[in-house]
């Protein structure tokens, strides 16, 4: 034991010295490049003294960087996170000036923003060298990542010895996409899971079967969403077991004249808090989980860059920003991901033009802030939840859940099929080897389960091919005069959200309250993709198909016989629910399993899914999903996206489930996936399986709401 000590404690001496003679040459090197940091008096020095000065500079920088710089952090996670990315070069390059300051000869000079350089490039190498060095040490590797998620699990129970599971979210991006990806070789971790070799063939297998290649280790298993296939209702009834009353990305609320918005942090928690009521269950991370880069909580005790607690400011189990102080606790982190950031903004400006240039169609606008957006998701968002899920794993943790919307973001403004996503995608894939191979270093084995919440449907944008918006088109059917310039609707991705939550800004929404007056109020128009919702502020109720047409004589047919409206849903005093259609076809929905009607080209399933809508307190007056076109897959959506989500129609409705063999089969005997709360389920079962039977399949029935 004392020969393995010894060897251990030169092997650290090695590497610390290693680290210190790069250090040390970046310093010198940085020194004769730039013109406002030099190493040596004005009369010139010996070379001997110059690299003894660069000697002791590096070495004190290097002090100061691993004893301070965590100190710094945390007391800088009281300001916004994004505020505390930034600042990290200016501290960085503070300690060096103050590192400057003490060396013995005392000519070193650095111009404030020559410092700022100097720190980050050193802080660059130094954590490379470290890094690189200690990955060919296996003891050493395993040691330096168990001291980085020491601080998660202090005070905390004994890790157990049964398996964890890791849920990833890829967010938005739907089987066929994967699929097609796997077969293009850009995503060689989950072919390899697979049993496939990359860009061999097909890899949608869903019997993990042996292909051409290794021994598959998952099975890929295809779902199906809700109506509102968005994060929103999603990811609520994944990690929360109900997404009862959640009928779309955004909703008007007639009894509190709110408009719900599914990535608004008050109304995430107060969905949160419904879900949790309704189902009697803190949520499927209850037992020792983590949840990072998510909207709701899922009941873990550890959460990171959640939404639903981004409002609240102080207390151990609400620290929204936790994740940033993990990854901003090492200065190099920071500058990697501002480097990279800085690569994805250029890169995203370079793609917006191309595609100008080329006139290519379907497209959006993607200027002003949208390219910070993008780098946003794509490179900050990713390395911050990244980083905490490998310090999760390397602390044990029962459950982990997280979300990473790179993909999302890019497929709302250059499609879901494409060079532009195809690029997220492989980036993603590498992320995920990441997170594996932290897996291979943690205390107890773990099982990667990788699934996602929607896919996206491409098409051109309902206002792009017609003129107007579905704003204008009630406008028009209610009688009221109509805008000659329509205006941009919201968007519902969500990246936008974490940006305002990371920056304390809230998710702003016009109309946000509506109160009736003694006049008709005019409709209230929402866009969730290609879905739409009309509400009457002023009727308390939901109106009736009979009420709406005494109202307003031309407004339903107006909608319905449109070319880019598919069907429409509203109550019906007689039916209690009718699906309209184009020349004046009228579905009860009692009948639609013996004749869709209008929901013909939706596929199966889609008759469940709106008569289960239908039934919500808080659907709108009415329902509009757009036209879709089931030969290519194309929908119309309501918002400025050329790739969309929260309807009916295409790849959107059809995520994905990748699951470990070791794990069972995740479809009864119809071999139906069909809605997140059939997969809370399965998700529920699988912990019970890997972590015994302290994880109930489902809660108590006595513990439910009445």
């Amino acid at each position: 034991m004392r020969g393995v000590r010894w060897r251990r404690a030169v092997s650290q001496a090695g590497r610390s010295l290693a680290v210190w003679a790069v250090s040390t040459l970046t310093m010198l090197v940085l020194a004769g490049i730039l013109p406002d940091f030099r190493l040596q008096s004005a009369d010139g020095d010996s070379a001997t003294t110059i690299a003894v000065t660069a000697a002791v500079g590096a070495g004190v920088f290097g002090l100061l960087s691993a004893l301070v710089w965590p100190l710094l952090v945390r007391l800088l996670l009281l300001v916004p996170a994004l505020v505390l990315g930034l600042l990290v070069f200016f501290l960085n390059g503070s300690l060096l000036l103050i590192a400057l300051r003490l060396t013995p000869s005392g000519q070193t000079e650095a111009a404030p923003e020559t410092a700022v350089i100097v720190a980050a490039v050193m802080s660059a190498v130094a954590s490379a060298t470290g890094g690189a060095l200690a990955v060919r040490d296996d003891d050493a590797y395993r040691r330096r990542l168990y001291r980085l998620a020491d601080r998660r699990r202090r005070g905390g129970p004994p890790c157990a010895a049964t398996p964890g599971t890791v849920f990833l979210q890829l967010d938005g991006v739907g089987h066929d996409v994967l699929s097609a990806a796997v077969d293009k070789g850009l995503m060689p971790t989950i072919a390899t899971w697979l049993g496939r070799t990359p860009g061999t063939g097909p890899a949608s297998a869903t019997d993990g079967r042996p292909g051409p290649g290794p021994r598959p280790t998952h099975r890929l298993t295809p779902w199906h969403t809700d109506w509102s296939s968005q994060t929103g209702a999603s990811q609520l009834g994944i990690l929360h077991g109900s997404n009862h009353d959640v009928p779309a990305f955004r909703w008007y609320e007639k009894d509190s004249r709110e408009v719900m918005v599914c990535n608004r942090p008050t109304s995430a928690a107060e969905l949160q808090r419904r879900a949790v009521e309704r189902t009697g269950d803190g949520g499927l991370l209850t037992l020792d989980g983590a949840s990072r880069g998510n909207l709701f909580g899922g009941g873990a005790d550890e959460q990171a860059l959640v939404l639903s607690i981004a409002t609240r400011r102080r207390g151990r189990e609400t620290r929204s920003r936790a994740g940033y102080f993990a990854y901003f606790s090492d200065p190099a982190n920071a500058v990697r991901t501002a480097l990279s950031f800085v690569a994805e903004v250029v890169r995203e400006i370079a793609q917006s033009t191309r595609a100008r240039l080329r006139k290519e169609r379907p497209r959006v606008s993607r200027g002003g802030l949208y390219p910070f957006v993008r780098a946003f998701a794509t490179v900050v968002e990713r390395d911050v939840v990244v980083a905490a899920v490998m310090g999760d794993l390397l602390a044990g943790r029962t459950a982990v859940y997280a979300d990473l919307v790179a993909y999302d973001e890019v497929a709302h403004h250059s499609g879901p099929l494409g060079r532009d996503t195809e690029q997220v995608l492989g980036r993603l894939d590498r992320a995920l080897a990441l997170i594996e191979k932290a897996a291979e270093h943690a205390p107890r084995p773990y099982r990667i389960v990788v699934l996602s919440d929607h896919g996206q449907s491409p098409g051109e944008t309902f206002r792009a091919r017609y003129g107007l918006t579905l704003g204008d088109l009630v406008r028009a059917g209610c009688g009221l005069p109509v805008p000659r310039r329509a205006e941009h609707t919201h968007s519902g991705a969500e990246a936008r959200a974490a940006v305002r939550a990371a920056l304390r800004r809230p998710v702003e929404e016009s109309g946000e309250r509506h109160r009736p007056s003694g006049r008709r109020s005019e409709p209230i128009v929402l866009a969730s993709g290609n879905l739409g919702l009309i509400s009457f502020p002023d009727v308390p109720h939901r109106m009736t198909k009979e009420e709406i047409d005494a109202r307003h004589p031309a407004l339903l047919s107006t909608l319905a016989n449109h070319p880019g409206i598919g069907f429409l849903l509203v109550r019906s005093e007689e039916h209690g629910g009718v699906v309209l259609g184009a020349y004046g076809a009228e579905t009860p929905l009692a009948r639609l399993d013996d004749d869709p009607g209008p929901l013909a080209p939706f596929g199966p399933g889609a008759a469940d899914a709106v008569r289960r809508t239908h039934s919500f307190p808080h659907t709108a007056d009415i329902m509009v999903n757009s036209f879709h076109d089931p030969a290519d897959g194309e929908v119309l959506a309501f918002e400025e996206q050329i790739g969309s989500h929260g309807g009916l129609g295409g790849a959107q409705s059809r995520p994905f489930l990748l699951s470990p063999l070791t794990l069972s089969v995740p479809v009864d005997d119809s071999g139906l996936l069909t809605g997140a709360e059939h997969v809370h389920r399965v998700l529920r079962r699988w912990l019970r399986e890997s972590d015994g039977p302290q994880i109930p399949l489902e809660p108590a029935p006595e513990e439910r709401a009445a």
